[in-house]
């Protein structure tokens, strides 16, 4: 265990049931990450690398293990806990954008300070600051309908960061891409790294992507293990 690690994760076990047979999909996994650190995470397609990244944001739990960050494990939250602890300390972003179609760009980066129980001061200033960040500042009033898929997705990381989340994890956000609008994703990464300082996991397929990480670790037979380029 790294005693300077943010993020602790220890003996992780997660399996599903379907009818008497089991799956095992995570299989006493651990992994440490530094405050700041982005770090990639490869694997086969069912591999697990979703199920990770759900666990490591408390939407859902495991059979068994620890997921400090800091002094918590949130693995012991309650349902509430939990639910702060993921709108004040998370950001998600998916392959798919998840945008509310009937709400402009600037109210589908707002929802999370709307939704919140803890209200933010100024939110629509910090949306219109995000979506400037992610370039689509001349976008505000659009409806998601309206832009690209790339665009889409930009809107997507603009949402994520819109409670100043601590940790990033994104999961193959740029699956649903064409290779000239997954660069662009690539290089916001890179930019928002550079620029926030923030902890990123990312799982992907994109070995492009993973370049830009100061850690590669291959998830397979529901273990982790570092992988060099």
């Amino acid at each position: 265990m790294n005693d300077n690690a943010y993020i602790r994760v220890e003996g992780l076990l997660r399996f599903f049931r379907k009818g008497s047979h089991v799956i095992n999909v995570l299989n006493g996994l651990s992994l440490d990450i530094r405050k700041g650190e982005s770090v990639g995470i490869i694997g086969a397609s069912g591999s697990g690398k979703s199920t990770l990244l759900h666990l490591l944001g408390g939407l859902d739990r495991p059979q068994e293990g620890s997921i400090y960050y800091g002094s918590q494990d949130i693995c012991k939250a309650n349902d509430r806990e939990l639910a702060l602890f993921r709108n004040l300390k998370i950001g998600f972003v998916f392959q798919f954008h998840y945008l509310l179609p009937e709400f402009t760009t600037l109210e589908n980066v707002m929802m999370p300070s709307l939704l919140s129980s803890v209200k933010l001061p100024g939110i629509r200033n910090r949306a219109e600051e995000l979506l400037d960040i992610v370039g689509l500042g001349d976008r505000l009033d659009h409806k998601p309908g309206e832009l690209a898929g790339g665009e889409q997705q930009r809107v997507a990381v603009a949402r994520a960061l819109m409670m100043s989340p601590e940790v990033l994890l994104a999961d193959e956000p740029t699956g649903d891409l064409d290779p000239q609008t997954g660069e662009k994703i690539i290089e916001l990464f890179c930019r928002l790294k550079e620029s926030m300082g923030i902890t990123m996991v990312i799982a992907t397929h994109n070995m492009e992507l993973t370049k830009t990480m100061d850690r590669i670790m291959l998830l397979r037979r529901g273990q982790l293990e570092s992988y060099r380029m």
